[in-house]
């Protein structure tokens, strides 16, 4: 059963929450993303969400981001408040706070869906990719270098941030490998997944064009 716009709720409750599947959340997804591109947003009274809101939440998913100011995640879905959980990070990789957040978002809060986001054009891959030095975003630049390291590249291509071709191969590869670290490093969202009860999915985001597209590894 898909849901279609005239079906979303002003605010999600738990029932909303309860009947949405997966595949359901993947769906919301996509057709928000599609609203947002065509600009033909749905119409919220913000200020009725935070008060229908206030005494609980029922999120469908939780987006995995980077923290690019050109990627404002309710946005570019046309979420309302209430509808989705957060965790923004350069790179859009994860350590054990993250883990840990999606561990809160999907066994105690409901959510169905973890969605691993990527971008076009993503400062911190470039910065992996010219293996920049700086305080405590050398330590985060490093959990991107296996991606960079992954990617290939035909003979003499240029691998550092200057080939925009290549950083974008490299920012698809490290969302593949977060991915594979959330499966390797969180066992309950991993038995969460295998028991069909979430859904862990790949995809990017493209600046220049406002669409997001849903990968398949």
């Amino acid at each position: 059963m898909a849901l279609t716009d005239k079906d979303t709720p002003k605010v999600h409750t738990a029932e909303t929450q309860a009947q949405i599947t997966p595949a359901m959340a993947i769906d919301i997804l996509q057709r928000g993303n599609e609203r947002f591109v065509e600009n033909r947003k749905l119409e919220r009274d913000l200020g009725w969400q935070v008060n229908k809101t206030a005494k609980g939440q029922y999120p469908f998913a939780i987006i995995l981001s980077c923290i690019d100011s050109r990627v404002p995640t309710e946005i570019i879905f046309d979420q309302g408040i209430g509808d989705i959980f957060n965790a923004r990070i350069a790179g859009n990789v994860v350590n054990e706070d993250v883990l840990g957040s999606m561990e809160f978002a999907c066994e105690l809060a409901g959510s169905k869906l973890i969605v691993v986001m990527g971008h076009t054009s993503c400062g911190a891959i470039k910065g992996a990719c010219d293996s920049v030095q700086l305080g405590n975003l050398t330590k985060l630049l490093e959990k991107i270098v296996p991606a960079v390291k992954a990617t290939e590249s035909a003979g003499e291509e240029d691998r550092s941030s200057g080939n925009e071709a290549f950083v974008n191969r490299v920012a698809i590869k490290n969302v593949e490998l977060t991915i594979q670290n959330i499966h390797q490093q969180s066992p309950i969202l991993h038995k969460l997944y295998r028991e069909g009860k979430i859904d862990i999915v790949p995809a990017m985001y493209d600046v220049a064009s406002g669409k997001v597209n849903f990968l398949s590894l």
